[in-house]
């Protein structure tokens, strides 16, 4: 899935509601640690649509879409679906991991992908640790530095497919990325312009997301 690592740091580009006064240096560390720690609220999801660069047409949705204990404290199955429709039907992958908040990879208990017309297959327990071990490692450290290092430009009244929003524009200049955020959205990101020239907009949001995967995941063997 092209840059999934990229659109996962820009799904937590979220925050609690900001003031319109100027944003200085501390405004933008709160902003850093809110967005880790967004509650996590099954049925809520939010869905992109790509135009410009190698993603041209590509599609994502990014949902909420249920819950499992584990040893006795909820976590929640978070899905991104994302569709490049110049492949066709084998152009759709589904991943969906278990964790207990969108800043605790290192905790993921499950993992389910499916890929094109391919059965779902869900991840043994020995991959699902192997994989959160290095999936966390790198998330905590590449999402904390980004946040820091992007700029404030200001706040912007932005247009998307799915409406108009007052939301806070971000830059990264070494990355050339820009982001625009609105903190009363479930999934703040409202807008991004990537290096390759792309731009990622929001098309819909909601709080009734199913799963995408309908079938009964395949657990995938282990090779010893």
């Amino acid at each position: 899935m092209p840059r999934l690592k990229l659109f996962a740091l820009l799904t937590l580009l979220c925050a609690a509601p900001a003031t319109p006064a100027s944003l200085v240096a501390q405004d933008k560390t709160q902003l850093c640690n809110d967005v880790q720690h967004r509650p996590m609220r099954v049925g809520q999801w939010a869905s992109y649509a790509w135009a410009g660069g190698r993603t041209d047409g590509a599609t994502m949705r990014m949902a909420i879409v249920g819950t499992e204990p584990v040893e006795g404290s909820p976590y929640y199955w978070y899905e991104i679906a994302f569709t490049d429709r110049s492949k066709g039907a084998s152009g759709k992958t589904i991943v969906q991991v278990l964790i207990p908040g969108l800043d605790q990879a290192t905790a993921m208990r499950g993992m389910i992908m499916k890929s094109g017309a391919e059965p779902a297959m869900r991840m043994p327990e020995e991959m699902v640790r192997m994989t959160r071990g290095q999936l966390g490692k790198n998330f905590a450290t590449e999402f904390g530095r980004k946040c820091n290092e992007m700029d404030v430009v200001g706040w912007e009244q932005t247009t998307v497919p799915a409406g108009s929003f007052r939301a806070l524009h971000l830059r990264h200049v070494a990355d050339q990325t820009d982001a625009w955020v609105v903190p009363d959205l479930y999934f703040g990101l409202l807008r991004a312009t990537l290096k390759d020239g792309s731009t990622m907009e929001l098309t819909g949001r909601g709080g009734d997301a199913k799963s995408s995967i309908t079938e009964t995941p395949q657990t995938l063997p282990f090779p010893h």
